[in-house]
């Protein structure tokens, strides 16, 4: 059986709170509280919810907002959706393999793609090679 379909009461065992809030339920962590932030070390970033590879180091940069943000994403590794919960539509993008919501991507990026995919640390965990 795939990530995409382990039952609630599984995420909530396998997740902490904190985790189960953004991945599952689509919240957002403070800014400014995530180690990974400061994580600049070779490696890799993959979901916390089932480990699939989301973003190689050489893809992170310093945003400056508060939260990790990559320039771009491994090929296929993420989906995107429209999320119109606040006042302005914004782009959300979640795990491809367990459709964990990851955070938003925004058109004001560094080149070469312009985006930053914003993401919430609590919901990656760091593999340094």
């Amino acid at each position: 059986m795939g990530h995409r379909h382990k039952a609630d009461t599984q995420w909530r065992c396998d997740l902490t709170p904190e985790q189960y809030q953004v991945l599952r339920e689509e919240g957002t962590e403070r800014r400014f509280t995530s180690a990974l932030n400061a994580e600049y070390r070779k490696g890799v970033f993959v979901c916390a919810g089932c480990g699939e590879p989301l973003f190689k180091s050489d893809m992170k940069y310093d945003s400056k907002t508060g939260w990790p943000s990559f320039f771009t994403a491994i090929a296929d590794a993420i989906e995107t959706k429209v999320d119109r919960k606040l006042f302005a539509q914004r782009t959300e993008y979640h795990c491809a393999s367990c459709g964990g919501h990851q955070g938003h991507v925004f058109e004001d990026g560094p080149n070469p793609t312009g985006l930053r995919y914003c993401n919430n640390g609590v919901a990656l965990k760091f593999i340094p090679d």
